[in-house]
């Protein structure tokens, strides 16, 4: 699928057993959609509630990161693809920019809106990333979360953000220049 689209068909999206990938617009707006879609997804699998809270929470600071942050031609869209399994959630947004994210050596302000999603999204998760998209442009961001009672990064990924892929894979962690190891196209 091109990485632009009209908007009435950015929303819609393929799901397949316990994956589902979407686009969304950058828009303002698209943190709440991709929320609802997650949301969705989880409540049509068995155990899926689980995944809910630290699910939407890291999603929604990841497709904002993507809007808010990178610099990429107008028309170009987000891409968002989850993926569940036993004890499991995998998400991934992907977006038109090369730029990596990194996260601030310089704590946030205590009253400062902004400044803490990566943040967010290395102490909660088990386990995130960043990766170039193979077979288009861009990168994408990633995250693996266990159910809500077993969350909190993992002694193997607290300092460099590396973290396996659902199935064992390795993948490259948010300051690798390679492509992922198995050279996986999830665009």
């Amino acid at each position: 699928m091109a990485e632009t689209l009209d908007r009435t068909a950015a929303v819609d999206g393929e799901a397949v057993g316990g994956e589902y990938a979407c686009w969304l617009p950058r828009h303002r707006r698209s943190p709440g959609v991709a929320r609802r879609l997650l949301r969705s997804f989880l409540d049509g699998l068995d155990g899926g509630e689980r995944f809910v809270e630290v699910g939407e929470l890291l999603l929604s600071e990841l497709v904002a990161n993507a809007v808010e942050h990178a610099r990429v031609p107008a028309g170009r869209l987000v891409k968002v693809r989850f993926e569940c399994r036993a004890d499991l959630l995998r998400v991934e947004v992907h977006d038109a920019s090369p730029q990596r994210p990194s996260l601030r050596t310089v704590p946030a302000q205590a009253d400062a809106e902004a400044g803490r999603g990566l943040l967010l999204v290395r102490e909660l998760s088990q386990g995130w990333g960043c990766c170039p998209r193979v077979g288009g442009i861009g990168k994408f961001v990633w995250f693996e979360c266990g159910p809500s009672s077993d969350t909190g990064p993992t002694e193997d990924t607290e300092d460099t953000g590396d973290g396996p892929a659902t199935d064992g894979r390795a993948t490259d962690g948010p300051t690798a220049d390679g492509p992922t190891a198995d050279g996986r196209a999830t665009a």
